[in-house]
């Protein structure tokens, strides 16, 4: 049971790329949350806002030369708490898929293809669960079949090009789920999927968060997932996180400008029919230092001078809810 304390807390996460000869890249800049027990967060922004570069650094997954790490990653674990970004690589070989998992976007290139589905599920069990040849080919099974797989004992015996787009996915969550991690992390998992097999998987994702009590780490850039699975929500942009808010109030009254553009840009069902989407001009490289100010400031329509006058702070505005903008939209009023 939860004592109050999160199963893990990042604090000023900070990654910055970089060799001799070349500029550094800070693909991320001083990002905090937290993630609890049988609580989904959610990590939202455009490609290139260093979403799934947190979910590499968390999961010791980031090549050791040309990369520097800062901040803290502590996570709450059976023997005490531990900083995953103070641990030896070994360590962190131990803790990925007993205790800390992670589910990728594309199934196809994230399994073997050469190996049977079986054999990559049983890896798990019998490394970190120390189980036998036959007792990890009937808790394979099992799994498989939790996850929704049809013929669970068959598939065991399939390749990964033999099976659908959707089962492949399954057959990730399966082996993310195989050690009952405390911690999972899911990069963008229904991108690949058509919108009748997300919603399964999303559907999927929520009974095992709630069933087993794990943190789960929801990365997207789709604010429909989000909605519809996640507690609470990061807004990053340019590696720093604009908008923090429960589900409820960041959907209801967004802050920044840069959350108001991304709600702005979904279809929505109640729109008057022939209401064009009001997408975010620019992209994503039209941007500054956080240094010299707001890195969204040019492609803000709410621009103005005092957005240039330093990096903004993050501010609170009430109920969990913070925002990192100078000049922030007005609640409204009925």
């Amino acid at each position: 049971m939860s004592n109050g304390t999160p199963l893990l807390a990042v604090e000023e996460l900070s990654v910055v790329f970089g060799g001799r000869g070349s500029d550094e890249v800070r693909a991320v800049d001083g990002v905090s949350f937290t993630l609890n027990e049988g609580k989904v967060t959610g990590l939202v922004g455009e490609s290139g806002c260093g979403k799934s570069v947190t979910s590499l650094a968390l999961m010791g997954l980031l090549p050791s030369r040309g990369v520097r790490i800062g901040g803290s990653a502590v996570m709450r674990l059976p023997e005490g708490e531990t900083d995953l970004l103070r641990l030896p690589a070994r360590r962190m070989r131990d803790l990925r898929g007993s205790q800390l998992a992670m589910i990728f976007q594309d199934p196809l290139s994230s399994l073997n293809p050469v190996v049977p589905i079986g054999v990559q599920v049983t890896e798990i069990l019998r490394r970190h669960r120390r189980m036998g040849g036959s007792a990890a080919a009937k808790e394979a099974a099992v799994l498989l079949d939790r996850v929704g797989i049809p013929d669970p004992t068959r598939r065991l015996r399939e390749y990964p090009h033999q099976l659908s787009g959707g089962m492949r996915q399954r057959a990730l969550i399966a082996m993310a789920v195989a050690c009952r991690p405390r911690v999972m992390i899911a990069d963008e998992p229904t991108t690949a999927l058509d919108v009748t097999i997300q919603a399964q998987i999303l559907e999927l994702l929520k009974e095992l968060v709630t069933e087993e009590g794990t943190a789960l780490l929801m990365i997207t850039h789709d604010l429909g997932v989000v909605a519809g699975l996640c507690d609470d929500i990061n807004v990053l942009y340019a590696g720093r996180a604009v908008e923090s808010a429960p589900r409820g109030p960041l959907f209801a009254e967004p802050a920044h400008p840069y959350t108001i553009g991304l709600l702005g840009s979904v279809p929505r069902l109640d729109a008057p029919r022939g209401e064009p989407l009001t997408p975010i001009r620019g992209s994503v490289n039209d941007n500054i230092a956080w240094t010299d100010g707001c890195a969204f400031a040019p492609r803000c329509d709410r621009y103005a001078a005092e957005c240039l006058e330093g990096p903004p702070p993050l501010v609170p505005a009430g109920d969990g809810h913070t925002h990192r903008c100078v000049d922030p939209a007005e609640e409204e009023t009925e």
